[in-house]
């Protein structure tokens, strides 16, 4: 159980992590280029004048529920950005808890 909860947080994580760049987007007008990372939504990034943060609450940037920092790439593959977990195993791929978590799938 253990393994899938841990999974569910990664959800939940990946999910504030996108109402959180939609504030930063509304805010700047763009979203964090790949280069500035998911860190621009809790400090002040180069360039963006009209930063409001920070976006996300308590002003620090969480691991993955392995202790792993989360994959941003912007623009993404699959969207405006694109947000990855690489599960209990950090490789890509895989199959149940070590499978990659995205904000892209469900």
């Amino acid at each position: 159980y253990l393994g899938d909860s841990k999974v569910k947080t990664a959800k939940i994580q990946i999910q504030g992590f996108s109402s959180a760049l939609d504030l930063f987007y509304l805010d700047t007008g763009r979203y964090p280029s790949t280069s500035e990372g998911l860190a621009a939504l809790v400090q002040r990034a180069p360039g963006a004048a009209t930063w409001n943060g920070p976006y996300l609450k308590g002003g620090t940037l969480p691991s993955d529920p392995w202790g792993k920092p989360y994959s941003y790439r912007a623009p993404g593959e699959h969207g405006a950005y694109d947000i990855v977990s690489l599960g209990s195993d950090g490789q890509q791929g895989g199959t149940g808890t070590a499978a990659d978590i995205t904000n892209w799938s469900k």
